[in-house]
């Protein structure tokens, strides 16, 4: 164990295991690798147009891996790669556009400059990942893991809470300008204490941080140069997973208040379960985190923006009615009301999980897009009007889709329709056709039909332990009562019971329904793709087969 003290804070728990401090050679191959499927972009910041690099490729590759191992052996990162242009990114399009704070400043570098990263990640990421001080419940930047899988595990433990006859309250953290507000001293402190990080892999990463300058660009005008002492750039490789270090002892000060938590870049939630006869230790125990992470967030040099964060209670519609009286909590010393839906992740979650109020606000943009499409189809040849309603209108069908299983049919109808309609403008059907056979013409799977197709595929991934151990760990195999020769041969989960159909929804219930109602031989797929080919094809024929 090293023994270093903390200067980051009390929450941050000491390293103990192998160190971090050489950086491994680069090889040639690996940077044409990584050239092979960098996309032909090019900046500002470039020298050397991005296009003109890759058609040369294997030249440059030789000359890339040459700067990186030079760059790595001695510690440090090319002066030249530390300038940034910034392009400020319009947040959201409903924000005041005269509002500095409505816009992202997005990073704008050097071409080469992130391929050096990129090498560097790859030797580094492992170590962190594997670090048991790195949140588990950082869902952001890492294999296997999505927004998806992140709300997936927060429904389940609200459905499991409800099934136990508890409601939920969460509460969401917005936090102002994060990753500009990144302390170095303090996130190079923490990678040594709780991270292990020494020598020549630290000195990089000091180098890295160190020394930078930015410039703002709009149009044909750019602002003075100016140093960047504090924050890590956003748009980079690395800056993503040194955000997450810097702010992964958060999960310590949850877990210190029995607090449930989970993060995706800067979104934070905090939730607990709340007893219906007597919630007052339980929201005694969030307020308390609140307080504890206000102070922590203090200290280390970021602010919590209390007029954007939210706070919901999730249940049942019977047992909501034993909180009428908890209309607020209070986050940054500002009472923050309860809402009656939130968005999290770029699903609108209500407080009874209906998601009505999601499916509608998917069923507007995509017929936002479809009028667009309908404008224009004269034009198109059909491939290339199903390649743009791909990725237009089934993208917004598809995102998350798997938070949907269980949800009111009329919810799966409303979007059902949109994508009959959909299907008819690529095919260019007449109105009196059938959506069925539209549908079956175009080989799309029907609505109910993608989610369970999307519920099935998590389900191998984790069985497989290739998505998140957080949802790996909600599927329990099959052991039945009597041991019988083919009992564990046949892959079937445990389906846990359940007291209410809200409790079913979760996903420790409804991946193994999903899963252990398909066939042995798609059960026992060797490989995803294999897996998700034979599936389709068996889920199309239930969806179109004769009734």
């Amino acid at each position: 164990m090293l023994n270093i003290v903390s200067a980051a804070g009390s929450s941050d728990l000491p390293y103990s295991g192998p160190g971090f401090s050489a950086i491994s050679p680069v090889t040639a191959a690996e940077v044409l690798k990584l050239l092979h499927s960098a996309p032909p972009k090019s900046s500002r910041m470039d020298t050397v147009p991005t296009s003109l690099l890759l058609a040369v490729s294997e030249t440059f590759s030789e000359i890339i891996a040459y700067l990186a191992n030079l760059s790595f052996i001695e510690g440090r990162f090319p002066a030249k790669f530390k300038s940034a242009s910034v392009t400020p990114l319009l947040k959201s399009d409903h924000l005041d556009k005269t509002a500095p704070a409505s816009y992202r400043p997005i990073s704008n570098l050097n071409f080469i400059s992130k391929i050096l990263e990129r090498l560097f990640l790859q030797r580094f990421q492992p170590h962190i990942l594997a670090s048991p001080n790195f949140n588990k419940h950082q869902s952001a930047y890492r294999p296997g893991h999505s927004t998806e899988t992140a709300l997936l595990l927060l429904l389940d433990n609200i459905f499991h809470a409800a099934d136990s006859g508890k409601s939920t309250l969460l509460v969401s953290l917005d936090l102002s300008a994060a990753f500009d507000t990144i302390e170095h001293s303090t996130l190079l402190q923490r990678l040594i204490y709780s991270f292990g990080v020494t020598g020549t892999a630290l000195s990089w990463i000091k180098c890295y941080l160190t020394d930078r300058n930015q410039s703002v660009c709009i149009g044909q005008y750019s602002s003075p140069v100016v140093p960047c002492s504090v924050g890590v750039p956003q748009g980079s490789v690395l800056g993503p997973l040194l955000f997450s270090i810097y702010t992964s002892s958060i999960a310590a000060v949850a877990q210190s208040h029995g607090v449930l938590q989970q993060q995706y870049a800067d979104d934070t939630q905090l939730y607990i379960a709340l007893t219906s006869s007597d919630p007052s230790c339980e929201l005694a125990a969030i307020q308390s985190c609140l307080t504890s992470l206000q102070v922590w967030f203090y200290t280390n040099g970021m602010a919590l923006n209390p007029d954007k964060s939210h706070a919901i209670l999730f249940g049942t519609a019977q047992r909501a009615q034993s909180f009428s009286g908890l209309q607020s909590i209070d986050v940054a010393g500002s009472a923050t009301s309860l809402v009656g839906h939130i968005k999290l992740l770029g699903v609108t979650l209500d407080s009874h999980l209906t998601m009505t109020e999601h499916t509608k606000l998917v069923s507007q943009s995509s017929f936002y897009h479809i009028r667009a499409l309908r404008h224009i189809r004269g034009v198109l040849d059909q491939s290339t009007a199903a390649a743009i309603a791909s990725a237009l209108i089934s993208s917004r069908l598809d995102y998350a889709n798997s938070v949907l299983f269980g949800s009111p049919a009329k919810n799966i109808t409303r979007l059902q329709r949109v994508q009959n309609a959909a299907a008819r403008i690529v095919a260019q059907k007449p109105s009196y056709l059938s959506s069925v056979d539209i549908l079956r013409e175009l080989h799309w799977l029907p609505i109910q039909w993608r989610i369970k197709f999307k519920l099935a595929s998590l389900t191998f991934k984790a069985t497989h332990n290739e998505v998140p151990p957080y949802l790996s760990r909600l599927l329990i195999p099959y052991r039945p009562s009597r041991v019988l020769r083919s009992s564990f041969s046949s892959n079937l989960l445990h389906v846990p019971r359940t007291n209410l159909i809200f409790g079913s929804r979760s996903f420790r219930a409804a991946a193994p329904t999903v899963w252990n109602s398909l066939p042995d031989s798609i059960r026992s797929s060797n490989t995803l793709n294999s897996f998700r080919r034979h599936l389709k094809t068996h889920y199309f024929q239930a969806a179109f087969s004769a009734p």
